[in-house]
């Protein structure tokens, strides 16, 4: 070929004093000219009607080497592989001009093969995600790790055409740089570590609610990495978590809340200690006349009345000496009845209404419970719809809510 190119220049009268120079400007202007026709038609027309067969098959999974461009990846491939090929056919014998030229080919050929691979890597992650339907491989910590290796491969290699020598002289001098090496890649251990054991342990998967106030995040698990997890939280920030933290440190994990469907229900009710009091026969009958309570109040009402009789019969009693129901004890079984009766409620779960310690602000009335739902706004609503019928209920029980006085009381006491 460097003969036809030689004989062509001479054919058009240039001087045997430029000849080896314009010969091999247009040797390397042929070659360079083919690689970018070669990479121009394999990326406008191949590729082109590749993604047009691509979009119209059934197939979901091919359309994962569009959406990481795999396809456009390979085609950079093309101009170095015809560089390569054409160089010896080109320049005859050792030149300087062709061993640049193979060095330069081979350099990006070996870049872009660890890039295509990255690409391919990046589709089997997707792939993954969309057709796993248990998905505690940590297989985004994996992926990193073999694009690292590949990575570190291809530098390998290309420091070895650099210096003329064989990957292996290389690798075999790196035995002295182990500790080095661990010392630069520690983190990278620790979340390789890590990452395994979250999913050997289940701990925790993409899409997972967790809560790690060590490091403010409270939120959507998005992405499992190497080194890091980040986590969307519910005002849409990020917070990058280290991957290590999650096996060193305490968090909480919502995802069997989902799982169950339902979501508890803890919060108080503080009821003002001095309204607290015996109910009379009046009032008893007044609330045994409510669809709940009817029951509750005639069976108690009842067995009060056998309990009182048989210590009469012992002698005579004083009021305080008899069985009575209180305001508070009346109160409890009614919000007992109404959340089993409520079809928000989970009455399969845990369901009850205690008392807690008194304190200060009164007498804490707690209610444990569970919503039928997981879904953050309906939750709340019920949540809500609960103590709203609760605390306007409650005057009917005589019972006051205790909240510290406001200028409105002081208002209506002065009055």
């Amino acid at each position: 070929m460097n003969e036809l190119i030689t004989t062509w220049l001479l054919g058009l009268g240039v001087s045997e004093l430029h000849l080896e120079i314009s010969a091999m400007l247009t040797g390397l202007f042929i070659i360079l000219f083919v690689a970018t026709i070669s990479y121009y038609v394999a990326k406008n027309q191949l590729l082109k009607l590749t993604y047009k067969i691509i979009i119209k098959t059934q197939n979901t999974w091919d359309d994962t080497l569009i959406e990481h461009s795999v396809l456009t990846r390979l085609t950079l491939l093309l101009p170095f592989i015809f560089i390569l090929l054409m160089t010896p056919l080109i320049f005859t014998g050792e030149s300087l001009v062709a061993s640049l030229l193979v060095l330069f080919a081979k350099i990006f050929l070996t870049f872009q093969v660890a890039h295509s691979i990255s690409a391919i890597l990046n589709v089997s992650k997707s792939l993954y995600r969309e057709t796993a339907k248990q998905k505690y491989l940590p297989l985004n910590a994996i992926i990193q790790v073999i694009k690292l290796v590949v990575y570190l491969v291809a530098i390998i290699i290309i420091i070895a055409l650099i210096l003329n020598r064989s990957p292996i002289y290389l690798l075999s001098g790196l035995g002295a740089l182990t500790a080095v090496l661990i010392l630069v890649f520690q983190d990278t251990i620790k979340g390789l570590v890590a990452s395994i054991q979250i999913s050997a342990n289940k701990m925790v998967v993409a899409g997972d609610w967790i809560e790690l106030p060590k490091y403010g995040a409270d939120g959507d698990v998005i992405e499992i990495g190497l080194n890091t997890v980040k986590v969307q939280n519910f005002d849409k920030t990020i917070t990058t978590v280290p991957t290590y933290a999650l096996i060193s440190d305490s968090f909480k994990n919502w995802r069997n809340m989902y799982h169950t469907g339902a979501r508890r229900i803890k919060r108080s009710l503080l009821i003002d200690i001095g309204s607290i009091d015996f109910y009379s026969l009046e009032k008893i009958d007044f609330l045994a006349s409510t669809s709940l309570l009817k029951t509750y109040l005639t069976e108690k009402k009842h067995k009060l009345e056998v309990e009182n009789k048989s210590l009469s019969q012992e002698g005579d009693l004083n009021v305080i000496d008899t069985r009575q129901l209180t305001n508070i004890g009346t109160f409890r079984a009614y919000i007992e009845m109404y959340l089993n009766e409520n079809v928000n409620i989970r009455n399969d779960l845990t369901l009850m209404v205690r008392q807690l310690p008194a304190t200060p602000n009164g007498l804490p009335l707690e209610l444990y419970c569970f919503a039928n739902t997981t879904d953050w706004i309906k939750y709340e609503a019920i949540q809500a719809d609960v103590f709203d019928h609760l605390l306007a209920i409650a005057p009917h029980f005589d019972l006051r809510v205790f909240q510290h006085p406001t200028g409105f009381d002081w208002k209506h006491g002065d009055e």
